[in-house]
């Protein structure tokens, strides 16, 4: 049977439960190459969920923990092979489940999931759904979600406040470029370190660039004599001893990835903390124009490979995507 969504014309077949998908998979720990399409069940909403034909699917540097098996050597996230990947995405919804309000199939959503995005269909509870504006594009709003509400969470953390100067480790990255404009939002200055290639894009986001390595804290001092009040590390490779020896007080101070080093340093370890309402001020910010989202690379699903090699890559700037052409159902 077909159902229709008068708005837009669009049709949503249902499809019988025995129906599959492809997906990206992995069945060992490694590199890139460990990764591959594999066909599985087409997930069925249950009461409050929604299923969703995926569009796009952001790749983040967390995938790329998850799958070399960073996270399980620390005893985080385990769990039985195959696996899947992805933590955000963009598409239409297909099916409703029972009890689900204000949203019907044809809806353009984007939203977030654990480790099941990169496929060509995710099962959600539908508070992790939110409209997507009509002038965004899939590539951004498959790419928004996770990423955006970790700086979202980062930013709120660190309590910026205007003329606080910030310090963002890791700026052109797919986290970093939206805490810098979020921390520009709230009335801060903020510094930005990346490689020299990504000094000019810093700067149209508003902020001060600096090249990383040794030497950065000398040099963020010659730009802010006056000092720096908060630091946000999205990248590692020594940002939170540089940020101390700085003088940021260490409650100021905001890790994302190196974990391992809170304790030590007495710093905060910060992940992110995902809602509906949340990701709807990051949309909304979009939608009016006061918040970028650059998606650098685009792939087919089929090449998440080759999605995991750019990111890993590690000098990009934004966000690396899987669009996906879907091959059953309905065209994409």
């Amino acid at each position: 049977m077909d159902t229709r969504n008068a708005r837009d014309g669009y049709v949503a077949r249902s499809v019988p439960a025995a129906a599959t998908m492809q997906a990206v998979v992995f069945d060992s720990y490694g590199p890139p190459d460990v990764l591959r399409m594999a066909e599985l069940p087409l997930p069925q909403p249950a009461r409050g969920e929604v299923r969703v034909r995926v569009r796009a699917a952001g790749v983040q540097p967390a995938d790329c923990s998850t799958r070399s098996g960073w996270f399980a050597h620390r005893g985080i996230g385990q769990a039985p092979f195959p696996r899947q990947l992805g933590n955000e995405f963009a598409g239409v919804v297909e099916h409703v489940g029972a009890d689900v309000e204000g949203l019907v199939a044809g809806d353009e959503v984007l939203g977030w999931t654990t480790a099941s995005a990169y496929a060509e269909a995710v099962v959600v509870p539908a508070d992790q759904l939110v409209a997507k504006p009509i002038m965004m594009t899939w590539a951004v709003a498959g790419s928004l979600s996770a990423s955006g509400q970790t700086a979202h969470t980062a930013v709120q953390a660190l309590d910026i406040v205007p003329g606080d100067t910030v310090l963002v480790h890791g700026a052109a990255g797919g986290v970093g470029t939206i805490a810098v404009q979020l921390a520009r939002l709230r009335g801060a200055r903020v510094i930005g370190t990346a490689s020299r290639e990504n000094h000019d894009y810093l700067r149209s986001l508003g902020a001060e660039p600096v090249v990383y390595g040794p030497g950065l804290a000398e040099r963020v001092r010659e730009l802010a004599p006056g000092g720096v009040q908060a630091a946000l590390d999205a990248a590692g490779r020594g940002a939170l001893d540089a940020s101390i020896a700085l003088g940021v007080e260490p409650s100021r101070i905001a890790t994302l990835v190196a974990f391992e080093d809170v304790q030590r340093l007495g710093v905060r370890g910060v992940r992110s903390e995902r809602s509906r309402a949340r990701l709807q001020e990051l949309v909304d910010l979009y939608d009016s124009g006061r918040l970028r989202v650059h998606v650098r690379d685009i792939y087919p699903l089929s090449n998440a490979v080759v999605a995991h090699r750019d990111v890993e890559n590690g000098h990009g700037r934004g966000k690396v995507v899987l669009m996906v052409y879907s091959t059953f159902g309905h065209a994409l």
